[in-house]
């Protein structure tokens, strides 16, 4: 299993027209995630999803020091983005080709160099998530559990050894927000999970509740469950 440490990091960021330069997003925090499942839960604005882009470099820390099984985040920052596939709230922000089959096929440029064997194996890709037949739709026809299962699929094509996934079900219906959970808890990656669904992460290994940019609890997640809902209760 990966290692994902976090050093001391202090994330800020610049508030223009505030009343104060900068707020702070992430207070200080050291971490060192090694469990398969890591969940990250808290409300709204609390800081986990900045939590989770630490990890591929989507963030990066205004002091303090993020790595990836020793790879610094932003110094090796390339090497960690093979490394760490990231999925989105909104399957909006990654889906940028016309079809299905284009969109993963882009996702394997690196991998599969001639264009035949690109698509081929991007159609090999989606035969795998069941999304085969929907190769040459529009990905501007999909359903909502349909785009998120594609992003997802695009990622998971360059087999990265971590998956950070922020919010991913949050903009499904109960159905396919099951379903995409599902297929997030049964990989064999490593998993760090920002979710509200407090079901998903009951079923995590580990989990930590961010609120108002620090952790302030981290261990079972049953045991971290209760503490949100006594706190917000």
């Amino acid at each position: 299993m990966s290692r994902i440490e976090l050093d001391r990091v202090v994330v800020r960021a610049a508030t223009p027209g505030g009343p104060a330069p900068e707020v702070t997003v992430l207070r200080e925090t050291t971490l060192d995630l090694t469990e398969q499942r890591i969940a990250l839960i808290g409300p709204n604005g609390s800081g986990k999803s900045t939590l989770a882009r630490l990890v591929n470099g989507l963030v990066e820390p205004t002091s303090g020091r993020v790595s990836v099984d020793g790879l610094d985040v932003v110094r090796k920052g390339r090497e960690v983005r093979r490394r760490v596939g990231f999925v989105f709230t909104d399957p909006s922000a990654q889906l940028v080709m016309p079809t299905v089959v284009e969109d993963v096929a882009l996702s394997l440029r690196h991998q599969v160099r001639g264009r035949e064997e690109r698509t081929l194996a991007a159609r090999a890709v989606l035969a795998s998530y069941g999304l085969d037949e929907l190769a040459d739709r529009s990905v501007h026809t999909l359903s909502g559990g349909q785009r998120q299962l594609l992003a997802l699929a695009g990622v998971l094509a360059t087999e990265p050894a971590i998956l950070v996934a922020d919010e991913p079900t949050t903009l499904l219906d109960l159905r396919n927000a099951r379903m995409i959970g599902d297929l997030l808890l049964g990989l064999p990656q490593q998993l760090v999970l920002a979710t509200h669904d407090l079901d998903l992460a009951l079923r995590c290994d580990r989990a930590l509740l961010v609120d108002d940019g620090a952790v302030v609890a981290d261990g079972a997640p049953g045991d971290v469950v209760d503490h949100y809902r006594a706190s917000a209760g």
